[in-house]
Order: structure tokens, then C-alpha cells, then sequence
């Protein structure tokens, strides 16, 4: 059997990884290609499919079998290939133990798994797909627990700091309102998200908050002296420094502290700026994510960092995606909230693992009220690496634990 079904999951994973489902630039239809792809296997192995398309390439699947008490969620998109690569990524190469190819790890190995036991069981099933999860918005997973009437318990999901960087904030990552003619979705309680763990059950993980900051400059010849001060680039340089300084020294605070999840994890993701070596650049902007410990609002984490800017006035920042930590709800709501997901993840045969520095939509289910864990084939090592990879071995005890479940 274990022959037969890993088999049957490297040619689903194949067809899987073949889709170009890159995030950005997100061109992902309802209608056509993985989805169809996904909806023909799930409706011959008996589920019924609702999918949601609500524009922009964002796009969910629900498949459900009878009256399961469990949702299976796991996200298809991808990151962009990363330049590293020196074969075709939407290949997919099985060689050394190893099933390589965009996507295999974050995360088209756990849905490859899904697919293959589902058509081997028979049991209650809910999968959810979603395609915007690299997206930094979620959009699929907030307009589902809407329609699902789970709308957050916790202030987790709303502005957390005032002032004019965050005016807008809560307009864009709290309006978990359906339209008025959404269909509704049955309402889970329990929760297992699909990310790369090694097939363990994560119940810890980080909160995530990015942002984006614009310099200003006075354009100019770079031979002035005064290019030092007035480059946007050098400007940008001057914060980045600080922002890295601080980011070290939480570092080593965090290094002789107790438990997981310690420190700020900062990460300057795009730097651009300028337009030649010989001339004073006007303008440059810098993308950047910040995952804080648990106890610290990624809002809050943000803010420090925007505290940081040399001149306040040749910068603006725009926060970006914020999301709150795994369990969410702060810290009267963590031990229970722990509590119930290790139960979970007893009454469902699956390895306890320990917290994780990655962020999860599971944090997303969590601040809705549901009991929720991470699993999923693969380690966060290789999410999107050239040349990302699952193990076999991965693959194999992934859809064990499927099957346990499901049947």
C-alpha cells in the first residue's frame, strides 16, 4: 500500500508542481488549470466542491464528504523561482529520495497527499484550498471564515497602534464581512493547517507584520558633498543599520532567555533606489517583514522600527500584512488555547513538534476560535530554495497520518 499510494502522490504532485501558480504575479483562475485540475480529482473521489473565485487570482476550494468534524487546509500558490534554480522548477525531479520542484515543500506535497488518500478512503473529508497565502493578504482564508461565521474572538486581527501609519490599517486586515449573497460554508471547529513541519504538530509560531518605506532625496550631481546627507539611498542605508542593530541586539538578549520564540526576527527583503553611481538618488524604497515573539503585536514591532528613522521627515511607512501569533488572542488565552490543540493533535495520532519561527494562516483560524495545528510533509529549510524538495520519506508518513485520519 505504501508503495501504491506514494506512487499515486508523486503523479498528483507532478501534475501539481507543473501549474504555475507563482505569487506574485498570482494569475490563478476559478476556472482553469490547478483548480480544475483539483475539482475533477476531488469530485471523483466523492466530495463536493464549492470553489470561490473573488478576483485577483485569489481563489478557494472547499471539498467536503459527509459530516467530517476536521478541515484539511492547504495553500497551492508559490513563491516566485528563485534565481538559483538550473532546471525547469515546474518540473518535477524524483531522484536521491527526494521529489524536487517549485512548490514540492511550501506546500503541493501536502495537497498531493490529500489527493492520494482521498481517493483510497471512503470516511468524512474536508479540504480547503486557498491560493494567496504567499500573498502577504489571506484574502481566501478571511472571506471563508466569514461565510463560515467565524469572525475573530480576539483583537488580534485589528490595529493595534495608533497614529498615522496605521490610519488605515484595520479597513485592510479585519473586514472579514461576506458579500450579502455569499453562500454559507459549514462551520469547523478543529483545524489542521498544511505547512512544511516534517511531519510534526506545530501549535506555536510567530506573528508576522510587514511594511514598506519611500525615502526622499535631492537629486543631484554625486560629486557635491552634500550627496552624503542627501541621497534617498543613504538615507535608507542610515535606518536599515539601526533596524538591523536592533534586530542583533534582541537577538542576544533573546540568547540568554527561556523557551522558544525569543528575539525579533527582521528581514529587508527589497532594497531599490537610484539611478546611476553618479548622480544623488531622490527617492528609494525599502520592503520589510518583521516576525516578533509571541507577547509583542507585530503592529507594535513595526512601530519600533519606524521610531528608528534618522529623519522622520524624508520617510513614510506604509504597514502592509499584519497578522497575530499562533495560538492568538495574547496571553489569557494561550494556555487554553494550547491545551486544546495538543488535544487535537493527540486525538488525531499526530507527533507533537516544537514552535516555530514561520508564520502560519493557522494564527488566522486560531483569532476565529477554532482549535488548530500545523502539519505537513517537508522542512522550512527548503521553502523556496532553488531546487525546494520533499523527502519521500516526508511524503510517506504524511499520508499515513492522512489515511489514519481520514478512515
Amino acid at each position: 500500500m505504501t508503495e501504491v499510494t506514494l506512487r499515486r502522490t508523486l503523479e498528483h504532485l507532478g501534475r501539481l508542481v507543473a501549474f504555475d501558480t507563482r505569487n506574485p504575479p498570482r494569475a490563478i483562475a476559478g476556472d482553469a488549470g490547478l483548480f480544475a485540475y483539483l475539482r475533477d480529482m476531488l469530485q471523483g473521489s466523492g466530495l463536493t466542491c464549492d470553489t470561490v473565485d473573488l478576483g485577483d487570482g485569489c481563489v478557494y476550494l472547499l471539498a467536503v464528504r459527509g459530516a467530517p468534524q476536521v478541515l484539511f487546509n492547504v495553500h497551492v500558490d508559490t513563491v516566485p523561482a528563485d534565481p538559483g534554480w538550473t532546471a525547469d522548477p515546474h518540473v518535477l525531479r524524483v531522484a536521491d529520495g527526494r521529489a524536487s520542484g517549485l512548490g514540492a515543500c511550501d506546500i503541493k506535497g501536502a495537497a498531493a497527499c490529500l489527493l492520494s488518500v482521498l481517493e483510497t478512503t471512503t470516511g468524512p473529508a474536508a479540504v480547503l484550498f486557498s491560493s494567496d497565502e504567499e500573498a502577504g493578504s489571506s484574502r481566501c482564508i478571511r472571506e471563508f471564515l466569514a461565510r463560515s461565521d467565524l469572525s475573530p474572538r480576539t483583537s488580534d486581527l485589528s490595529s493595534e497602534t495608533s497614529g498615522a501609519a496605521f490610519s488605515d490599517l484595520s479597513t485592510r486586515t479585519s473586514d472579514l464581512s461576506p458579500r450579502t449573497s455569499a453562500p454559507r460554508h459549514p462551520t469547523f471547529r478543529s483545524v489542521v493547517v498544511g505547512e512544511p513541519t516534517r511531519c510534526r504538530a506545530v501549535l506555536e509560531h510567530r506573528g508576522i507584520g510587514t511594511a514598506t518605506a519611500a525615502f526622499s532625496g535631492t537629486g543631484g550631481h554625486a560629486s557635491a558633498a552634500r550627496a552624503l546627507r542627501d541621497s534617498a539611498v543613504h538615507e535608507a542605508v542610515r535606518w536599515a543599520s539601526l533596524a538591523l542593530a536592533l534586530a542583533r541586539a534582541s537577538e542576544s538578549e533573546a540568547a540568554g532567555s527561556a523557551g522558544p520564540l525569543r528575539g525579533l526576527r527582521l528581514n529587508l527583503g527589497a532594497v531599490e533606489g537610484g539611478l546611476k553611481a553618479n548622480m544623488i538618488a531622490s527617492a528609494a524604497t525599502v520592503r520589510f517583514g518583521v516576525r516578533p515573539p509571541p507577547e509583542l503585536p507585530p503592529a507594535a514591532a513595526l512601530a519600533e522600527l519606524f521610531a528608528l528613522a534618522p529623519d522622520p521627515e524624508r520617510v513614510r511607512f506604509t504597514p502592509g500584512f499584519l497578522a497575530p501569533p499562533l495560538p492568538a488572542g495574547g496571553p489569557t488565552r494561550l494556555a487554553d488555547a494550547r491545551a486544546a490543540a495538543a488535544a487535537l493533535a493527540q486525538r488525531l495520532g499526530l507527533p507533537p513538534g516544537d514552535p516555530v519561527d514561520f508564520w502560519t494562516e493557522a494564527a488566522l483560524f486560531s483569532a476565529a476560535g477554532c482549535d488548530v495545528l500545523v502539519y505537513g510533509p517537508g522542512s522550512i529549510e527548503q521553502a523556496h530554495t532553488a531546487g525546494e524538495y520533499v523527502p519521500l520519506a516526508d511524503l510517506v508518513e504524511a499520508a499515513t497520518r492522512y489515511r489514519a485520519i481520514l478512515s
